[in-house]
Formats: C-alpha cells, structure tokens, sequence
C-alpha cells in the first residue's frame, strides 16, 4: 500500500544520532584510518578471490558482515569525535548570479488538479529539500527563497541580515536565516555541505500560522481594472489580508497587507476578489503559501532539511608526541566510523588508538620496509610492515586475512610469539623479539610484544570508505568530513 517515511522522521534520526555523541550515558565514537597496503586483486585464505579494485579505482565496500570485521585487519589508528566534531547540515548551494532559484512551497509534490498534475519546482524537484530554495551567499549568509518573481533569474545577492523579507532590485524575495561562524566556516564548510543553525534572533522574531505569500496561479479575465483592498485569506488562521491589483481584466498581483497569524491551510476565492471591485473576473486562482510550523526561520535545521549529520576531524601528524598512535610512514586508503569500540576489553576511552600490533626487537640487522612481509618460520606467522622505528627498534605492523598480507601457506592465521627470528621477505632484515610476553601497553615498550591498542571486531563499524591513497607526513594536517545523510 502506498507509504512514505516523512522528512521529519529523517531529522528525528539526525538529532538522535547527533545526541548520541554528548548524552552522559551515550555512545563513543571513533573515527579509523587504516589500509596502508594497496587495492589489488588477491586470494582469499578460504581459496575465494578478493576483488578489491585498484588504488585510483577501489571497489565499494559490501554491507555484509564481513564489514564488521575487515576493516580492523588492516586498521592503523582511531580518534575520538567529541560533540564539538558534530553538526547538523545540509547541501551547500552557492548563490550565483543568473540562477534561477526555487520558491519555498508548503505543497511540492501534491496534486494541483485533480489526480494528474503534480506541483514541482522551477527546478523540476518534486520535494521541497530536493528543490533550491535555500543559498550560501559570498558573506556567508543563509537565505531562504520565498518569491523568485515568476521564474526570473536572480542578479542581486541579498546582503541583509534583519529578521524581516528582503526585497531586492531584481523582484525576489528572500528571508534571512543564519550566518556561519568562523568556527563553522572552518570546521563546517566543505565543497558539497555547510552546516545548518538557527539564529536565535530570527527565530524569536517569526511568527507561526503567518501568511506572507500569495502567488497566482491563474490570473483570469474580464475584471475592473485597479487594486482591490481588504480581501481576507480564509483559513484556519485569522487577520490575514491581502489587496490584488487587475490590470487588463486579468490578476496582475497579489500584495500581502497583514500577514495574519495560525494558518495550516488558506484560500482566496475568486468571487472574494470580485467582491472586492473586480467585477466581471472569472476563473482567478491564487495559491496561499502556508509556512513552515513556527514561521520562517523558527527552526533552521527542519525547515532547510538538516537531516545530515557531519563529522569534522582533523588528523594533525603523529596525533601524540608520546605514543604516535597516527603514523606518517605509511599511507592510507579506508575510513570507517566505529561505535562503541573496546580497548584492554573495556570501553575505549583515550582520544587516539593504534590500530597496529607491534613488537620490540633486538639484535637486528638490515631494515624492514614498509609495506613488505614479514615471517617467523618457527610459528608460521606472516605480517605486513606498517611502520620501523628504527631508533626504538619497534616493528607495526599488520596481520590480513589474505594469503600475502597475514595467513601461511596452509590458509592459517597465527600470531608472532616467542622469541622467534622475524624476517623481512623483500630486504632480508631480521630481529629478535626482547623477550616472549606481551607486556607492552600503550607503546610503551619495555618488552616483547603488544597488541593493538583498540580491540579487533568490537563495537560496530557504522561507515566505511574506500578511496586513494592519502600520503601522511609530520608537519601535515588531514581534516576529514564525514557526512551521514538520514
């Protein structure tokens, strides 16, 4: 049967998901960088072939649930995203002059006429947040389109920021809404989104159930010519007036004279504009524009469709002086989104996480290099090198669930232990773990061997991004935008 799921329950799950991220009691997040090996084509450990793409061309990420668990295989590090990372937004739209933008309509996609015309935008969009009625301008103002003067290009940015309609010189109409901050311009801001607020000033100033714009929708024939004043807008509201002007017989245009106040619904006849001294007109229509629940600008994040969510983080070098959880010898190809993620099998709580294993050498000669396998002929364990401190004798690396990247010749994934000869398969370097144990925490290496510091296949892996390489360096800043549309 016919069905919808409202845009109001899109934004219900964008604030319940922004809420997660500052209730006492609700989710942690991370954001995952990891896959420092390139895409290619490999056999799988079960004898499958893994298809991965390449690295200008990689594949999208299945949704299955192997997705829960592949991306900690080759996971580098984690970051927190705080409620300061996160923000309600929308597609950002550039105003440009020429650009002729949609009108905001209460009724995009209902039927104007019987069960055959739909009403769409200028633009052809069949929804309301599908059509352009909203711009960025060059101050980084937020407007709302209200009247684009039947169809005509706009040529004059709006500039004013008062709570009432602007008018500007080429017959539109526009109602402002918020300004981005500085912060939001620099955290907020990306080629495709912006985020969205509401200006507290203008929401105080908006009036609910007011009716601002009439448009005609058929303009009729045979009227006395003049304006016509004091023709009430019937409805559920109350107070709403209008005059219309005739000119040749026909409707010319409707001025809005008292806005009124608790319109859900409006209309105005044509025999109410003949009453009013247009004798004669026959077959006017006028379409009454109801406003959003608590007026224009009331709620920015409902009325423009903020039912995404984005995540600002920025990942500044090594991340920590101490414990370089973020490495910059290596570089990566997958982002993921981590709910909930454990750590020393509790809740994570740090701000950063190596995702690597590691192991602290001694006796070693050569040096490994990254991206080449590692062995340890007395267990039959295989690794990827991530990263060699050579100043620490500390080897990252990786452990996959493919034939060249983690698992022996048998198909079996077995971990390094022991104090067991490693070797690197390209350069012939080799070491000797310091001592059997896993007793390094945290990076701080005092012996033997230590695992990642976020605990494989915990939590849930809510996103996941497959792209091209990303080259990380010391003095380098990677701010990534993730933007989850409900």
């Amino acid at each position: 049967m016919p069905a919808i799921i409202t845009d109001r329950f899109r934004i219900h799950n964008s604030e319940q998901f922004s809420e997660a991220f500052s209730e006492s009691s609700g989710n942690t997040f991370y954001l995952g960088i990891g896959r420092p090996q390139p895409f290619a084509v490999s056999t799988r450990a079960d004898g499958r072939t893994n298809n991965e793409g390449t690295d200008a061309a990689p594949i999208t990420p299945a949704d299955n649930t192997t997705a829960q668990t592949f991306p900690f295989d080759d996971l580098l590090a984690a970051k927190k995203i705080t409620s300061t990372d996160v923000t309600f937004a929308i597609p950002r739209r550039n105003w440009t002059t020429g650009t002729t933008y949609d009108i905001y309509r209460h009724d995009y996609g209902d039927y104007a006429t019987g069960n055959t015309t739909v009403i769409n935008a200028n633009s052809g969009a069949s929804t309301l947040h599908d059509s352009t009625f909203y711009v960025l301008t060059s101050a980084r103002n937020v407007y709302k389109c209200l009247d684009n003067n039947n169809n005509a290009a706009s040529t004059v940015e709006p500039s004013t920021t008062l709570p009432d309609i602007i008018s500007t010189a080429d017959g539109y109409k526009w109602k402002f809404m918020y300004t981005l901050s500085a912060s939001q311009q620099s955290n907020f801001l990306s080629t495709d989104f912006m985020a969205v607020t509401t200006n507290s000033t203008v929401s105080s100033a908006a009036v609910d159930g007011a009716i601002n714009i009439v448009k005609i929708k058929t303009a009729g024939s045979g009227g006395a010519d003049g304006t016509h004043t004091g023709i009430a807008i019937r409805g559920d509201g109350s107070n709403g007036i209008v005059s219309v002007t005739v000119t040749s017989g026909a409707v010319t245009s409707v001025t809005v004279t008292t806005p009124g106040t608790g319109y859900t619904f409006g209309t105005i006849s044509n025999a109410q504009i003949v009453s009013a001294g247009a004798t004669g007109l026959t077959g006017a229509e006028l379409d009454v524009i109801i406003e959003p629940k608590g007026g224009h600008g009331f709620n920015a994040v409902e009325e423009l469709g903020g039912f995404y969510v984005m995540m600002n983080t920025s990942l500044e070098g090594t991340e920590s002086s101490n414990t370089s959880d973020f490495t910059v010898s290596n570089d990566f190809r997958k982002i993921c989104l981590i709910r909930d993620p454990n750590s020393g099998g509790s809740a994570a709580t740090s701000t950063t996480m190596r995702g690597t294993k590691a192991i602290n050498l001694s006796g070693v000669s050569g040096t490994f290099t990254i991206d080449e396998e590692i062995n340890q002929a007395s267990t039959g364990a295989v690794g990827k090198v991530v990263e060699w401190d050579s100043t620490n004798n500390i080897l990252y690396y990786i452990q996959t669930r493919h034939n060249d990247e983690g698992v022996d010749s048998n198909g079996n994934q077995t971990a390094f232990s022991g104090q067991n000869v490693i070797t690197g398969q390209s350069s012939s370097a080799n070491g000797t773990p310091t001592t059997s144990s896993s007793t390094i925490n945290s990076q701080v290496f005092t012996s033997g061997y230590s695992s990642a510091e976020i605990d494989a296949d915990s939590g849930d892996i809510l996103y996941i991004e497959n792209r091209a390489p990303i080259t990380r360096a010391a003095d380098q800043t990677e701010n990534i935008k993730l933007v989850i549309e409900f």
